[in-house]
């Protein structure tokens, strides 16, 4: 009878074992010293050798004749355990006996001596399935167990054990297998299986398995009935990765932002009996690859992909910004989230796939630093043009006790007249004016942003696209959105723009909003009234 790679080449010593030499090499030392405990967990993610090594201890502390902590494989209890004819050696799936009634027929059984072997061991696979009323019966028979006992627990889920259970127990913990060990171990298996494998195809497989041997050989065992060379397009096409076309396209028409095109794919692959859930989650795992890729020089080794579609997505990923693909994740996980609980998966998904293509579609915070992004993106590429607006030139004209900004007129024809405020009048005794007086671009405005930036997202968002000017020296003009002004006059806006502009600075100005309606800036209430107390002689301590 045909027997599976997986199972063929299951590790019967703890030499055979790939990847775990931090726990083979302390069980050999226990079973050589004669120092095993009563109690082991061994915990990890599947395929890493969990169960192989709890079959593996519980032949080597039995063993007749053992080789260095090594079970011999040859004596008569290493059959008999290999081949099951020896009882004491108890194999339990808790998660279909995991009930109370189960532990307890299990602690009556663990009171009788063991049949043929030293030790009767128990090995409960996936012990986190046991229920509480289960743990409690487990408990004291797990910490006193009689002289001929020893438990192996093994799970993918150590944090839904009890602390009682883990603190009785000797834990060991199994790491993902590496991708080059597990390689090695697939050219072994070929060699004896008279089967050719390139070195591509091999790795190919390991990163497959994401650290789990038995199903590296699993998938292994399935590109065996190709004949010829097993290569990364044999192994590509054997475990379903080659055909995802339909995933380049639909990253494409997103980051073209053509929802149209992206319907019709969609359209098609719905007629295709594709599953619309799938669909999401296959996006989703496309656009983490195109994260890494961002994120990563030698991003390689970290996505599950062959080479032709390695240089596709190193391809997507020029075209697009980090933020924009963290943009879309946050999408098409929240997507995927509610599709379950949604009544129609197709609306949903076009529904996402439309959010996708149409950002502006979106006002939360990540959709805003998308756009925000590809527009420096934009221009950073040349794909869009920037000239800056500056007011137009001032010219000083001095008036008998004022000081009044006047506009000179200008041939060039402009995109939008933006006059000047009507600046307050100049004080009485000043009778000349100073080389400062006037409206200038502020340059540090960029520089307050980031600083904003990292202090309110919420009013960076609102500054988006503004720009500043100095006025007299003495004004800080914002000119933004329409609604600028009577989002500063809420909270603690102003004040927060005022610092910023001043630690960057080191000088304060009187904030006022850049008007097209030629109205001087309002100062300060606060201001006024200082004002006018110093004016009556009233003596104002200023911070």
């Amino acid at each position: 009878m045909y027997r599976a790679f997986y199972r063929k080449y299951r590790p019967s010593t703890f030499t055979d074992v790939v990847g775990q030499e931090h726990i083979t090499k302390t069980l050999e030392n226990a079973v050589k010293t004669g120092k095993t405990s009563h109690a082991y967990l061994f915990t990890g993610s599947r395929g890493t050798g969990k169960t192989s090594c709890a079959k593996i201890l519980a032949k080597a502390v039995n063993c007749i004749d053992s080789h260095d902590g090594n079970p011999c494989n040859n004596c008569e209890i290493c059959k008999g355990i290999d081949s099951g004819a020896i009882l004491d050696i108890i194999e339990i799936d808790a998660a279909s006996n995991n009930g109370v009634d189960n532990i307890r027929d299990l602690r009556e059984e663990a009171n009788f001596t063991p049949a043929n072997a030293k030790y009767r061991v128990y090995i409960i696979d996936e012990v986190h399935m046991l229920s509480i009323g289960a743990f409690n019966a487990l408990l004291k028979t797990l910490e006193e167990p009689p002289a001929h006992v020893i438990f192996i627990l093994a799970t993918t889920e150590v944090h839904k054990l009890p602390s009682t259970i883990l603190s009785r127990c000797q834990r060991f913990d199994f790491k993902r297998i590496p991708p080059e060990a597990i390689a090695e171990r697939l050219k072994e298996v070929c060699v004896k299986e008279n089967l050719q494998i390139s070195d591509d195809g091999a790795m190919l497989i390991a990163r497959i398995a994401d650290g789990a041997m038995r199903d590296a050989l699993s998938l292994l065992d399935r590109c065996s009935s190709h004949e010829g060379l097993i290569d990364s397009a044999v192994v590509a096409n054997s475990a379903g990765l080659a055909g995802r076309e339909h995933i380049f396209e639909l990253c494409d028409c997103i980051l073209e932002k053509d929802a149209a095109k992206a319907l019709e794919v969609v359209n098609k692959l719905y007629n295709d009996s594709c599953d619309m859930e799938r669909l999401i989650t296959e996006l989703t795992s496309h656009f983490r690859n195109l994260m890494v890729s961002k994120a990563v020089k030698n991003f390689q080794d970290m996505i599950i992909c062959s080479q032709g579609e390695i240089e596709i997505i190193r391809q997507q990923s020029a075209k697009t910004t980090l933020a924009t693909i963290m943009s879309c994740i946050d999408v098409l996980t929240a997507s995927a989230s509610t599709m379950k609980q949604g009544a129609n998966r197709r609306t949903s998904a076009e529904l996402c796939i439309i959010r996708l293509c149409t950002p502006s579609l979106d006002n939360d915070m990540n959709a805003i630093l998308r756009r925000l992004s590809e527009l420096e993106n934009a221009v950073a590429s040349g794909k869009i043009t920037v000239r800056a607006e500056t007011p137009a030139p001032v010219k000083e004209e001095k008036v008998e006790n004022t000081t009044k900004p006047v506009v000179e007129e200008n041939t060039e024809p402009q995109k939008e007249e933006m006059p000047l405020p009507e600046p307050p009048p100049a004080p009485q005794e000043e009778k000349t004016v100073s080389k400062n007086t006037g409206t200038v671009p502020f340059g540090s405005w960029p520089e307050v942003l980031e600083k904003l930036y990292a202090q309110d997202k919420s009013l960076i968002a609102m500054l988006t696209g503004s720009s500043a000017f100095i006025h007299q020296d003495k004004y800080l003009l914002i000119k933004g959105s329409p609604v600028l002004e009577l989002y500063l006059k809420t909270g603690d806006y102003s004040k927060t723009i005022k610092a910023a502009v001043a630690e960057i600075t080191g000088r304060t100005y009187t904030l006022a909003v850049y008007n097209n309606k030629q109205e001087q800036p309002q100062n300060n209430p606060l201001s006024d009234l200082v004002s006018k107390a110093k004016s009556l002689g009233v003596k104002i301590e200023e911070e």
